[in-house]
């Protein structure tokens, strides 16, 4: 391999060449986007956004490969990323069928030296909000609701401050407009965020109905998108109402078992099963498991555990029809609303977040973050990619999953 002081023009045929100033990184990318006869591999000194080229401290560019040649390059690449950032949990990349990338890191039981492996399962936070629009549509298919359904008309309980405007869709798409009981709009501190309820007194959707405030309503619903917890909460108490069943027990009935997602559940935080792994939150004391940070068995907004392999058989069976028919998927993954007034290309459907590029290529997606959990799961339909990054600590996903879909985009893969 053979340092440069300059580019001019492309690189020769099977040549390999790094260089350490950031002007030759530059010109190296610029030649490699004009011409696009280059993969790139990046190795990242710093992680400040607005100077990512910049603090590069090494580039190779390499001739386009193989598939072999170019997932044997991609394992190398993304290896360095994980262990750059001390990941904690899991990365699986899978294309039309075929399995990419797979790589585990960290631990599941600090204390213990217990690895995270493939098959370790993790928790996912708000991604479970999936489920339950997943459950909900099952009972629309059956006739049992529909979208226009009002909640005063599927629920016996009294919400006297409700609208009783608020429907079905208005529940799944956050734009119901219901005060919320745990209201992402006015928490600041996520990994320390406390209930006037105990966490070990919530086992079930019902055990969050005190919790919800005596607030008028934020707006009409229908009017604008606000992230929702406590939607998501009634959805699950309608379903109990609708199936006569423990919420937890019909999604494991209706679309775990279904599914053989054997490894996934609603699992008591005191009572993991084994190949769990425990969340972690960082302080200035060091790692702590987040067992007093979150209800003690997972609802209908969150708090399910799963593993990446179980996550590819969901997204296969979604769009394949094996859970919903297809005028329900293409309803769900259709964009219903601008999910930010910042950032006008994600846009939230039903249950599935939504990005669409200027394009208009669209990557639909789940994701949760919670104390010591940090999730996303995407799929790329016009590439046939499918992208899960699963993590037991509070922030672990979120730079992993940046640097990914960097490296994906330079070495042609999506």
């Amino acid at each position: 391999m053979r340092e440069v002081d300059g580019v001019e023009g492309d690189p020769p045929e099977g040549a390999w060449v790094r260089s350490r100033r950031p002007e030759i990184v530059r010109a190296l990318l610029d030649a490699i986007g004009e011409h696009g006869e280059c993969g790139v591999v990046l190795l990242f000194e710093g992680l400040a956004q607005d100077h990512r080229v910049a603090r590069c401290h090494n580039i190779v560019a390499r001739p386009k490969a193989n598939r072999g040649m170019q997932d044997d390059q991609l394992a190398k690449t993304l290896d360095m990323v994980l262990e750059m950032h001390a990941f904690s949990g899991i990365v699986s990349i899978r294309q039309a069928g075929d399995l990419r990338y797979e790589r585990a890191m960290g631990y599941a039981d600090r204390s213990n030296g217990i690895p995270n492996t493939v098959e370790t399962r993790f928790g996912i936070a708000s991604g479970t909000k999936f489920f339950t629009a997943l459950a909900i549509g099952i009972l629309i298919a059956e006739g049992k609701l529909d979208f226009s359904t009002k909640l005063k008309d599927c629920l016996t309980l009294p919400f006297p401050r409700c609208s009783p405007d608020i429907t079905i869709r208005h529940l799944l798409t956050h734009t119901s407009g219901i005060p919320d009981y745990f209201d992402e709009e006015k928490v600041a501190d996520f990994d320390y965020f406390h209930l006037a309820i105990p966490w070990y007194q919530l086992m079930g959707p019902r055990d969050y109905l005190p919790l919800f405030p005596d607030e008028e309503m934020k707006f009409t619903p229908g009017e604008r998108f606000s992230y929702s917890n406590g939607g998501y909460i009634l959805l699950g108490v309608v379903i109990e109402e609708q199936t006569g069943m423990r919420y937890q027990d019909f999604v494991e009935q209706a679309i775990f078992k279904a599914l053989g997602m054997d490894q996934s559940g609603y699992f008591a935080m005191n009572q993991l099963p084994p190949k769990t792994a425990l969340g972690y939150v960082e302080d200035s004391e060091g790692w702590r498991t987040n067992i007093f940070n979150l209800p003690i068995v997972g609802a209908s907004d969150g708090g399910a555990f799963t593993t990446a392999e179980d996550l590819a058989r969901l997204w296969k069976a979604f769009w394949g029809y094996a859970l919903l028919p297809r005028e329900l998927v293409e309803v769900y993954a259709r964009p219903y609303i601008k999910a930010s007034a910042t950032n006008g290309s994600i846009s939230y459907g039903h249950g599935l977040w939504i990005h669409e590029d200027a394009d208009g290529n669209r990557q639909e997606y789940i994701m949760g973050s919670d104390a010591g959990v940090s999730f996303r799961s995407a799929v790329d339909r016009s590439k046939a990619l499918e992208v899960t990054v699963l993590s037991n600590t509070s922030q672990g996903a979120w730079p992993v999953w940046r640097e990914i879909g960097m490296v994906l985009d330079r070495d042609g893969v999506r």
